[in-house]
């Protein structure tokens, strides 16, 4: 019998607007809980852990750094965005995939009661200090109270040392930084390892992309001036050597011109327009390279804001300057709790000073800097934070170097595993590591190196790979009782495909079952009997193996999530359908499709309808003549 929780109810749109986070809970100075399992942090991975201990009868606390629950799903990525293979997810991800909702604030306020529901208890605004070891076990984890700002940053420094103690029988970490994992003392890695280190053949440093004839010196052709901000030294290290360096992160955000809802985006006080001269280089040789106003608005539109995907704005890969800033990403993963703050507010501050540049230089067309300066955050979807996501986009930070380490090689199926949790898919991608300059051929040229997406969202093979139990798992001989769902043990590589949430989702379910079998059976977590432990998973529904019976179940839900994703890009009043209207903003071109597909003909398109246009897609190649184009 699947012992599986069913969410449809709690997860209506109705509990919308139930509060994001848990009632305050005062705490004494120092207070001690013991629990059977500690969670660390709130994110999908670990609420789904928590959710898993709690349907085994065991006691679990989780304990979050910032105010909110939802981690980055909570923060602007939805969840079947990077998701290119539904059916290969298994568990309660593969519910929550499709019920959760598409809006962060929705998205914040369901897993917010998921967790009510299920009487899991969230202590908010505090960070790990400390972790005490007997051997290997570990005992008992301290917290720091350390509550984010109004902006939504993390603090440089805590407000109250040690107000926290938690001992517990199993830790799981299931942050995005691994910090927990990193105190209790077991091995962990930062930076992208060299080709020889894993023999993956495009690992380390790699050819500098997007190249660009751009001076990249402070006074035009004097080396000795210095070089811009932004831009790091000339390329000359070797290919494929190993970099500390690692892909760049940025926010997930939205914007508005809606005086109702708009949060102004204001310069930060140390603005300094010097900062931004790469930007206004890049806009002259964009004016020089596109004279066509449209195509050239579409290229200043790739800086700021950037790339809209399903409704937010990302990083835009294909343009030399975009919405983030590139270089840093390395302090923040090997740095301490002041530098990851830094780091962090560096991203905020790197915005609205884009913003701003973007919309008074001169040298941005005066057309462009109007429709800028009108822009601001939107409040309607992080109220709390005057318009900006409480999480940072953290695309990989440190990594655990545990008894199997996830590689390019399993991405491309070349490996055998025989102890799964969950099945992978998705393409090797890394965002830039930084932007150097170089010459070739007498010319000079700013770049991005570190940039890739090998095999695009669906990955170099199209079919899903294992994600080992030994990843979450570090070397008995360092930690015994404790399992890490999100930093978990790969390459830089490895983890450049493995890093989606949906993964991270079924790995912390996966520790949550894993937590409770050792407590259950003595042991550690490293020598649960591995049988029991895959019915377990298979009992709550996890896919474990890929195989040919799946592929129809498969273009069943990647139809499924084409028809949410489309939803979630062209209905701007979120109604449920989308009208005429919506669908010519969205699908210019095909303005002639929509009422061949409205099948009862009121004017609205609902998701039943535009599933049967997909299916139609798929069954018949003449769809176009035969609907009438």
């Amino acid at each position: 019998m699947l012992h599986r929780l069913r969410f449809s109810l709690l997860l209506a749109l109705g509990f919308a607007s139930l509060p994001c986070r848990a009632a305050d809970i005062s705490l004494r100075a120092g207070e001690m809980r013991q629990v059977d399992v500690c969670v660390y942090t709130a994110t999908p991975s670990g609420i789904l852990a928590a959710l898993a201990v709690k349907r085994a009868g065991k006691s679990v606390l989780i304990v979050e750094p910032s105010r909110w629950v939802g981690g980055i799903l909570g923060a602007g990525i939805k969840p079947l965005q990077d998701c290119p293979n539904p059916a290969a997810t298994g568990g309660l991800t593969h519910e929550l995939l499709f019920s959760l909702g598409n809006s962060p604030e929705i998205i914040r306020a369901n897993f917010a009661k998921l967790l009510e529901e299920h009487g899991i208890e969230v202590i908010f605004d505090h960070r790990v200090a400390t972790v005490e070891k007997d051997d290997t076990l570990l005992r008992t984890a301290t917290f720091d109270r350390a509550p984010f700002d109004s902006l939504g940053c993390p603090p440089p420094a805590s407000e109250e040392s040690m107000s926290l103690r938690v001992a517990a029988r199993v830790f799981i970490d299931a942050s995005y930084e691994g910090e927990l994992m990193a105190r209790s003392g077991v091995s962990s890695r930062i930076d992208r390892e060299s080709v020889d280190t894993f023999d993956e053949e495009v690992a380390g440093i790699r050819e500098p992309v997007e190249l660009t004839p751009i001076d990249p010196f402070v006074t035009p052709g004097d080396p000795t001036s210095g070089l811009l901000p932004w831009i790091t030294a000339q390329h000359d290290e070797p290919l494929g050597s190993a970099s500390p360096r690692i892909q760049a992160y940025n926010y997930r955000f939205y914007l508005t011109n809606d005086p109702e809802k708009l949060a102004p985006l204001t310069p930060p006080d140390n603005y300094d327009p010097a900062e931004f001269e790469l930007v206004g280089r890049y806009v002259d040789y964009l004016k020089s390279a596109f004279p066509d106003a449209a195509e050239l608005h579409q290229r200043l539109a790739r800086i700021f804001p950037g790339w809209m995907n399903s409704g937010e704005y990302n990083y835009h890969r294909n343009s030399l300057v975009t919405n983030a800033p590139v270089g840093i990403s390395h302090r923040y993963a090997g740095g301490d709790y002041a530098e990851k703050a830094r780091v962090w507010k560096a991203h905020q501050d790197y915005l609205r000073g884009l913003h701003h540049f973007m919309s008074t230089d001169p040298r941005v067309p005066a057309s462009f800097r109007e429709e800028t300066a009108a822009l601001g955050l939107d409040l309607s979807r992080h109220p709390e934070t005057e318009g900006w996501p409480h999480q940072l986009y953290i695309r990989l930070t440190r990594r655990l170097e545990g008894r199997y380490t996830l590689t390019a090689h399993d991405v491309y199926n070349r490996t055998s595993v025989d102890d799964p949790v969950a099945l992978a898919q998705y393409g090797i991608d890394t965002y830039p590591s930084r932007r150097v300059w170089l010459e070739r051929d007498g010319e000079t040229f700013v770049g991005l190196e570190g940039w890739m997406f090998v095999g695009g969202s669906k990955g170099p093979t199209k079919v899903p790979y294992p994600i080992p139990y030994r990843s979450l798992t570090p070397r008995e001989d360092e930690a015994s009782n404790l399992l890490v769902s999100v930093c978990f043990s790969a390459s830089f590589l490895g983890y450049a495909s493995a890093r989606m949430e949906p993964t991270f989702m079924m790995c912390g379910e996966a520790s949550g079952v894993a937590a409770c079998q050792a407590l259950e059976e003595g042991t550690s977590v490293q020598a649960i009997d591995p049988g029991r432990f895959r019915n377990s998973l298979e009992e709550a529904g996890a896919v474990l193996e890929w195989d040919e019976t799946r592929k129809a179940k498969a273009a069943d839900a990647e139809r499924k999530s084409w028809v949410v994703d489309f939803f979630t890009r062209a209905d701007l009043d979120r109604d449920g359908r989308v009208s005429q209207k919506e669908w010519d903003a969205r699908k210019q071109g095909w303005e002639w499709l929509f009422p061949k597909i409205d099948g009862n003909r009121d004017g609205l398109l609902d998701e039943a309808e535009y599933a049967a246009f997909q299916e139609l897609k798929e069954k018949d190649p003449e769809w176009r003549r035969k609907l009438g184009e």
